[in-house]
């Protein structure tokens, strides 16, 4: 599993007592509260483009909810500028913290190690408790979070699971190989809901359906993420060296609270991608209808969860997990990084489910949630599609753990754990130590005044030393040389190109040097000796 894997959450927002407050401008004001020293836009979005898709041609729009058009006429009225309404905050741990329009969102920095991204991701539920928390102070506004996927109004917002893998593989293979992959994935990785949804809103509560999202998939591959979303997500936007690497861009995911949950659905994943670059998953595995099968296993409440092949078989999403459990097991390492965890805990999962699903209450969200309502429903004499049972689903995923139902099972013992609080503590504050997140968290916590901007894939810097522009296929575009946005002198800004360092042998190569470097000077030209020695001559 040596590839960069993170996770981008979007958090509902609400606050208490304001059933219309405006969730726009309460994201705004949450992330401000992040820190209260004076706002200094870093991120740069020149680099960005997500038209470009990854089957090679660059799309014309990308569709929007019906309810966008509104917002963005709201946006207009708005005293804020583009940069302040998006806010954005690049953390010393790597990570990034902005205004995804209507909801605040987290995304980890880059991982290797499946339990360091656990760690991180948990660490974005405790970054924004403290908004929060800052926020009720400044303001005296109660603002609750919730790490879930929909509003129950006919919205959904996402958490998108991101993996670095090989360009090399053809688009339609790696598109084939990897849908009845997420159509099943469900069946562990998700969080649970009460009713069936679709953007006009709720259209019935008594079901309890597996998954959060599954609702709201209308097509089965686009580059679109907001309306007409697809299972497999097409933006070629990979922050690496484009020759080489693509990013898989997973938004059929739920937001997982509960730790094993997040990291069974990730190590899986990472398998998975493992197995379409070795070219081993077959035709055979192709489903008939992919988007009215992704819906028919959430809903399913026999739990047979069967549907039809492209070859018109019928299986069942048990069975093909474990076709792709089995060749993991045939083809992969288990002595790499945490594949034993994973291909063990995978095993014994499917086996559960297969036996009695819910007997797994103590490690994925949707048999928690499920036993908590039914429980709670027998309990107080309510039926199956009582509203209350809605307000308590959506309790499930509060972040506040005085609030939280799924945090209540946790201070009970109920929750298995991977990682201690003290490891989440740490992830606030630091950045994964084998990726190039390292870097770009160091250096702003280090020389963080003399950012002038980062990205995912870059860092400038002021100063007096200018960067080498690496040659060849790493080389940055035109438009990310070295620039100016704010009147400084060009020779004083260097861009350091950090596409090389999606390899874990150059970026701790690039980390190593940043620790030895006492000045902004001292690194930028440790950095041109580093490219040197790795660009050929010209």
């Amino acid at each position: 599993m040596s590839r960069l894997f993170g996770i981008e959450t979007e958090y509902g927002i609400a606050v208490e007592g304001q059933p219309d407050a405006d969730p726009v401008q309460q994201s705004v004001e949450l992330i401000k509260s992040y820190r209260s020293d004076d706002f200094r836009p870093m991120w740069d979005y020149r680099g960005e483009d997500p038209l470009r898709d990854e089957r090679g041609f660059q799309a014309d729009i990308l569709h929007e909810h019906p309810d966008e058009k509104a917002y963005q006429e709201q946006d207009q009225q708005r005293p804020e500028s583009f940069a302040e309404i998006k806010g954005d905050r690049i953390l010393i741990n790597g990570a990034r913290l902005y205004n995804d329009h209507a909801h605040p969102e987290y995304s980890t920095p880059e991982c290797q190690n499946l339990f360091d991204l656990v760690a991180h991701d948990k660490a974005g539920e405790r970054i924004l408790r403290q908004c929060a928390e800052r926020r009720k102070e400044s303001s005296g506004q109660q603002v609750e979070l919730y790490k879930n996927n929909t509003d129950f109004s006919g919205h959904s917002y996402g958490c998108h699971d991101n993996y670095l893998m090989q360009r090399q593989v053809p688009f339609e293979y790696l598109k084939e190989s990897l849908l009845p992959f997420l159509v099943t994935r469900q069946i562990y990785a998700g969080a649970g809901k009460i009713g069936i949804e679709s953007e006009s809103g709720m259209e019935s509560f008594g079901c309890f359906q597996l998954a959060q999202r599954s609702d709201f998939f209308q097509v089965e591959v686009s580059v679109d993420t907001m309306h007409r979303r697809p299972i497999f997500n097409t933006r070629d936007e990979p922050h690496a060296d484009l020759a080489k690497y693509r990013r898989l861009h997973g938004i059929a995911g739920d937001a997982n609270m509960s730790e094993y949950a997040t990291a069974l659905k990730i190590g899986t994943t990472a398998l998975v991608i493992d197995l379409i670059e070795r070219r081993l998953i077959p035709e055979r595995f192709a489903i008939a209808d992919p988007i009215q099968t992704i819906k028919d296993i959430s809903r399913d409440q026999t739990y047979k969860w069967e549907f039809k092949l492209r070859n018109r078989l019928t299986t069942s999403a048990v069975d093909m997990q474990s076709e792709y459990l089995n060749l993991a097991r045939k083809y992969l390492d288990p002595s790499i990084e945490q594949n034993d965890w994973i291909l063990t805990e995978w095993e014994a999962t499917l086996s559960q489910l297969q036996a009695e699903p819910m007997e797994l209450s103590d490690r994925l969200d949707w048999v928690a949630k499920r036993w908590l309502l039914e429980t709670f429903a027998e309990e107080e004499g309510v039926e199956q599609d009582d509203p209350w049972l809605q307000s308590l689903d959506l309790a499930y995923h509060n972040i506040d753990p005085e609030i939280s139902l799924y945090y209540g099972l946790e201070a009970q013992g109920m929750m298995r754990r991977l990682v201690t609080d003290q490891q989440i503590e740490y992830a606030i504050h630091n950045p994964p130590a084998d990726t190039r997140a390292y870097f770009r968290g160091t250096v702003l916590n280090r020389f963080g005044n003399y950012v002038e901007s980062i990205q995912w894939d870059h860092i400038t810097l002021k100063s007096n030393q200018r960067a080498k522009v690496p040659a060849g296929e790493n080389s940055l575009p035109s438009s990310r040389r070295i620039v100016n946005n704010q009147g400084t002198s060009a020779n004083n800004l260097s861009t350091i190109n950090m596409n090389n360092m999606a390899d874990t042998e150059t970026a701790n190569r690039y980390n190593r040097l940043l620790d030895q470097s006492e000045t902004v000077e001292e690194l930028i030209a440790g950095v041109n000796e580093i490219s040197d020695v790795d660009q050929p001559s010209t």
